[in-house]
């Protein structure tokens, strides 16, 4: 039976990202670099390059997740961004297994992560047995399929933070009335029950995308076969993003960046996590606040430097977020609106009726996509 998690991904970011919490900047500490992707063979550059492709069930009719869409738009990610990797994520299990299935029979490497969210946990693990076993079927017909149990849990996953929905966890985080050593033990307790679930019913490579905060989020690696990491950190020089991600290393395993992006805006980058914290949705029709200057330069530029990095260390994976955001149109006839400011997508999303929630749209690539493409094509 299809779920929905009722928000946005970029609204949970939104909030987040008030509370301080997503992209937050990690202190550097001494690792070693493996250099390896973890299974005990070396590698030039990154193994796996890929993009995110949600696949919720849009917040209007107007952009209700559509099958014959998402056929389209994974032979545009293979052929025309030509990423080698696609990670589906979000609620549904008919739309993530639809989508994982696409990506399998056109020969792309599957990364597979429910995401389900403000619903009983008992849903939640049955979500991820379901997508898992599904998965598994896919690797045994021979698919390329990692499985990731789920994203940052502490803030989908009621019962840890205190607050019926994910913008009352935020709120109660936000107001620091959080007891946080038994909501890390909350945590790890529900971090191992998916993974448990998860080892249960697919046996190839298990992960779950972490918040890069390891003080807010500590994770048991050895639960899982991939570290994976949502990263959103903004440096000036790029040794200091590799001495941030050698931490992650340490645990001998794979790493795979889950998330990572910018917005298209000047200054964006420097807001990290918080870079989608621009939007006043008190405000009808919601507006862009402050006086932002549109620069679809900069997002480019940001995720070419990333990847530079991750090359560089070698990384199992690193996926983009994301391909399109749906809910967060382009407008150019009013800068005030133009949701697409606040997205991290990398194209960009025009409605053929700006002020209809029922109108048809279509994406444009912004220039985050042609370059991403330039750079998957050059890679083996």
């Amino acid at each position: 039976m299809e779920k929905t998690n009722g928000i946005s991904r970029a609204r949970f970011l939104a909030g987040a990202a008030a509370v301080g919490l997503t992209g937050a900047v990690l202190p550097a500490g001494p690792a070693a670099a493996t250099g390896t992707s973890g299974q005990g063979r070396r590698h030039r550059g990154l193994k796996h390059r890929g993009v995110v492709y949600t696949v919720g069930a849009g917040e209007t009719p107007g952009t209700a997740w559509s099958a014959a869409r998402m056929r389209r738009d994974v032979r545009v990610i293979r052929d025309d961004l030509h990423a080698d990797t696609l990670d589906v994520t979000g609620d549904g299990v008919e739309r993530l297994t639809a989508t994982a299935a696409e990506a399998a029979e056109r020969g792309l490497h599957v990364w597979l992560q429910p995401t389900l969210g403000d619903v009983p946990e008992r849903e939640i693990l049955e979500s991820i047995a379901e997508c898992g076993r599904f998965a598994e079927r896919l690797r045994r017909q021979g698919a390329s399929v990692d499985f990731s149990v789920g994203c940052e849990f502490w803030l989908f996953v009621p019962g840890i933070v205190p607050g019926e929905t994910v913008l009352d966890r935020v709120a109660n985080l936000q107001k620091g009335t959080v007891d946080m050593a038994k909501m890390q033990r909350r945590l790890a307790r529900f971090t191992a029950k998916a993974a448990a679930v998860g080892r249960s019913v697919f046996h190839g490579r298990l992960s779950y995308a972490a918040a890069q905060d390891e003080d807010f989020e500590p994770v048991d690696w050895t639960l899982f076969d991939v570290v994976g990491i949502d990263y959103y950190s903004y440096h000036r020089q790029p040794a200091d993003y590799v001495r941030e991600l050698k931490r992650y290393l340490r645990w001998g395993k794979p790493l795979a960046i889950t998330e990572f992006g910018t917005c298209a805006y000047v200054g964006a980058p420097e807001s990290g996590g918080m870079g989608w914290y621009i939007v006043d949705y008190d405000k009808n029709p919601p507006e862009i606040k402050g006086d932002l200057v549109r620069s679809e330069h900069t997002q480019a530029a940001y995720l070419a430097d990333l990847l530079d990095v991750f090359e560089s260390m070698n990384l199992y994976a690193a996926m983009a977020f994301e391909f399109v955001t749906p809910d967060a149109p382009h407008r150019t006839d009013n800068p005030r609106y133009d949701l697409d400011l606040a997205s991290y997508s990398i194209t960009k999303t025009i409605k053929d009726h700006p002020d209809d929630p029922s109108s048809e749209w279509h994406w444009e690539p912004k220039e985050a996509f042609r370059t991403l493409s330039r750079r998957y094509r050059m890679c083996p």
